[in-house]
């Protein structure tokens, strides 16, 4: 499906959760009719205290506020948080099944993985922070590293239907009454940014997402840069980024360095070789848990959102990315790239990477074999 796109926003880059959380706040303070939030996770922990306290006090205004999260992301993290939004008559749903992703059953693998919030149609924010402290990591490592973007202007109206959309769908599956729905969003300009909503579902909107980083990724001329936390693409993306490479474009992809989940951690280096081999500039993020979806192509084109490249998010979660036709935006977002990928992560040299040991090899290539499997269990075995 092609993205449509909508002249006259005014994007604003937040990176982590040091903006993303005040900026969220402030936007709740001065709320005065309807709040929607859509999240993976929404924790018991300082920062979910935090959030959810700027949500009472525009409950307590009369506002109307709706929260909607993943029932297997928030799983054991989001009870004490849920009794005090429902006690000041916040309306919460909880989107899914709360059985385990193990369980390989395809439908109980769909989750919704977006992060979306609207308030009062006037302001929206889209991206991959949940609301969790950024600080809650193994090892208690320096904070996550990861983007959000905060939207004024008519690309709100997209953000707005999607968010209304799913919430009175989930509502109807949970036997609630369903909230009056929201009144039409003003058209007027806030900016002169264009962009647009890419989705991914399970019905109109199998590939939105990808479809859109292939079409950027084969009109690249100068550069292609990815940063992304979870990185298991298919044969489509791989042989994308390839010949980009191959046709003289800088492709850099930011990565991450420390072990998170171990299967997908070493399933992941099976696809540095054939990369690399390709021109495939590789940098492995080690200062903290990189957590970020976002790139930028030719200085022009940049996504940001809630998208992996792997099959969880590829095809099977609910996400939601911002794509932006902007130099300004996307100037600001290479920037901000470059300088992490400076400060906090180191190259995977080509010819290091082939000399590895043979115990190693065993453990990346029996790791890549497992995760096949694993994708041929739930029907996603071909080649995407």
């Amino acid at each position: 499906m092609t993205l449509e796109f909508l002249d006259g926003n005014r994007l604003q880059l937040l990176t982590n959760g040091s903006a993303y959380f005040p900026a969220l706040e402030q936007a709740f303070d001065v709320a005065q009719s309807e709040i929607y939030v859509e999240t993976y996770i929404f924790a018991d922990d300082e920062t979910g205290r935090r959030i959810a306290a700027a949500l009472v006090r525009a409950a307590g205004r009369g506002v109307r506020v709706h929260v909607l999260v993943d029932g297997f992301g928030s799983k054991g993290i989001f009870e004490q948080t849920r009794r005090l939004l429902s006690a000041a008559n916040i309306e919460v749903l909880i989107f899914g099944p709360k059985t385990s992703p193990l369980t390989l059953r395809r439908n109980r693998l769909r989750r919704l993985h977006r992060k979306l919030v609207v308030v009062d149609a006037r302001v929206a924010f889209v991206g991959g922070i949940n609301i969790i402290d950024d600080m809650h990591t193994p090892r208690h490592t320096p904070p996550r590293y990861d983007y959000a973007v905060r939207i004024e202007g008519p690309l709100i109206a997209s953000v707005l239907d999607q968010t209304a959309h799913l919430w009175h769908r989930v509502a109807w599956a949970s036997l609630r009454r369903s909230a009056q729905r929201h009144a039409p969003v003003s058209a007027a300009a806030h900016g002169n940014q264009r962009a647009a909503l890419a989705l991914r579902d399970n019905l109109r909107h199998r590939s939105d997402i990808e479809d859109a980083y292939l079409a950027a990724i084969a009109e690249a001329r100068e550069e292609i840069v990815i940063a992304n936390a979870y990185f298991f693409p298919g044969a489509r993306f791989r042989h994308a980024l390839r010949e980009a490479a191959r046709r003289g474009v800088r492709v850099v992809l930011l990565l991450q360095g420390r072990v998170e989940y171990v299967l997908l951690h070493y399933a992941t280096r099976a696809l540095y070789g054939s990369l690399l081999d390709a021109g495939v500039e590789i940098y492995e993020y080690h200062k903290s848990f990189l957590h970020a979806k976002v790139a930028v192509i030719d200085q022009r084109w940049a996504t940001v959102g809630s998208s992996n490249i792997d099959p969880f998010s590829l095809m099977l979660a609910r996400e939601a990315n911002v794509v932006v036709d902007d130099a300004k935006f996307s100037l600001e977002l290479g920037r901000s790239l470059n300088e992490h990928m400076q400060d906090g992560a180191k190259v995977v040299a080509k010819s290091v990477w082939h000399r590895q040991p043979l115990w190693r090899r065993l453990l990346i290539w029996s790791a890549y074999g497992c995760a096949r499997l694993l994708m041929g269990l739930v029907g996603y075995g071909g080649k995407r």
